[in-house]
């Protein structure tokens, strides 16, 4: 038994901070019931058409969960929403445009007079309240507010992260603030209101630029993949026109850089490169030193080096070697989730469990379970049709 089978979570969601909250709840075995727009859905469906003709955003944010499609500005939707959630809904989760979803009466406010154990998980760009709350935020703007694209980039260029970090920041916090809450009402009896915003999930994970330049001091430089704050941390060519990605956390592991990877045992002691800090102020002459020592190997010779010597190092792998990456395969960490276009593979969600296993079960088609939690409701054939003609559906 998964550990949220029995819990049910109705979402109005679209993109990625909420679905990628609600696909995690689905991965614990949540039964997780999406609301979507008759004949449109969730917008991220729209995005591209990488697998197969889906979405990739889609795919990967919205496995084992059920669509139902319902107008919600249509008073007939709106009854069937509101069963649902008195019915069925432990959790209800939405990131609608500020005040959307409390202009519907779906506000914690409205629905735990009726139930006063609900758990409603509010996800928007700056939160419920303050002089932002009516801004637009997507992804790109909250990694600019948050000061993420500051520190990021090189020098002379500022650079946004790929992947939507703000999103899957707010959709990670709010993923942990629901489960507490169901342990809290597990304990409790009590519902919460949960409000999460992409700008406090984002500045969170700052926190170390922020203290870095507590008081005025000066913010972490750009310096592209190298690390701003530590040396040598980051890419470096060698012979054969490869990257090599390394890191040293400490003086022991300089030492051993200089004497097994670079042979130069007296840069140990020079005093130019004698802590961290010193490393860090004389970065461009280290980096000219380390790129002439790895001008006579192959990527791979010097990656061998490091290994001996202990020090930590990387591939820079492209998408498709990510695919094939030989420590994820090792663990048995991809399997396949089925879709309407046939099976695609699938990672595994972080952790391995002793007991058990997640969900992983198929994405859904716009629409694909409207009739089935109509007639679980008691509406007939005839019925669901006629909702569908009206638009309702």
């Amino acid at each position: 038994m998964r550990p949220l089978e029995g819990i049910t979570v109705v979402t109005l969601e679209h993109a990625i901070a909420a679905p990628f909250a609600t696909r995690q709840l689905a991965d614990l075995g949540a039964r997780v019931i999406k609301i979507e727009r008759p004949g449109v859905g969730d917008f991220a469906r729209g995005y591209d058409t990488r697998v197969r003709g889906i979405a990739s955003h889609f795919v990967w944010t919205n496995r084992s969960k059920e669509s139902l499609t319902l107008d919600v500005k249509h008073p007939e939707a709106q009854a069937i929403l509101s069963r649902i959630i008195e019915e069925d809904a432990d959790v209800l989760v939405q990131n609608l445009a500020p005040g959307a979803a409390a202009r519907l009466g779906l506000s914690y406010e409205v629905l735990s007079k009726a139930k006063p154990g609900i758990i409603v998980c509010d996800i928007s760009g700056y939160g419920d309240s303050g002089p932002y709350r009516d801004k637009k935020a997507y992804d790109l703007l909250i990694q600019s507010e948050s000061g993420f694209v500051s520190v990021t980039g090189t020098a002379e260029t500022p650079s946004k992260a790929g992947p939507s970090i703000a999103d899957i920041a707010a959709g990670m916090y709010a993923y942990t603030n629901i489960l507490a809450a169901l342990l809290h009402r597990e304990k409790t009896g009590e519902g919460q209101h949960i409000d999460v915003s992409m700008l406090e999930s984002l500045t969170e994970w700052m926190g170390y630029p922020l203290y870095y330049s507590f008081e005025g001091a000066e913010p972490p430089k750009r310096t592209g993949a190298s690390h701003a704050t530590i040396y040598p941390y980051g890419p470096f060519p060698s012979g054969d026109g490869k990257t090599v990605m390394l890191g040293l956390q400490n003086e022991r592991e300089w030492k051993a850089f200089c004497e097994r990877v670079l042979l130069q045992p007296q840069l140990a002691a020079d005093e130019r490169y004698a802590s961290n800090p010193k490393r860090v102020a004389n970065r461009s002459e280290l980096y000219e030193i380390i790129v002439q020592a790895f001008s006579t190997l192959t990527a791979a010779e010097a990656v061998q080096r490091l290994e001996d010597a202990q020090i930590a190092n990387a591939q820079v792998n492209t998408m498709g070697e990510v695919w094939n990456h030989p420590q994820l395969k090792a663990r048995g960490r991809w399997t396949e989730v089925d879709t309407s276009v046939g099976k695609v593979p699938a990672l595994l969600p972080p952790g391995s469990w002793s007991k058990g296993a997640p969900r992983m079960d198929a994405v859904p088609s716009l629409g694909q379970h409207t009739d089935t939690i109509l007639e679980h409701l008691g509406y007939s054939a005839e019925q669901i049709q006629a909702l569908r003609s009206e638009g309702a559906v």
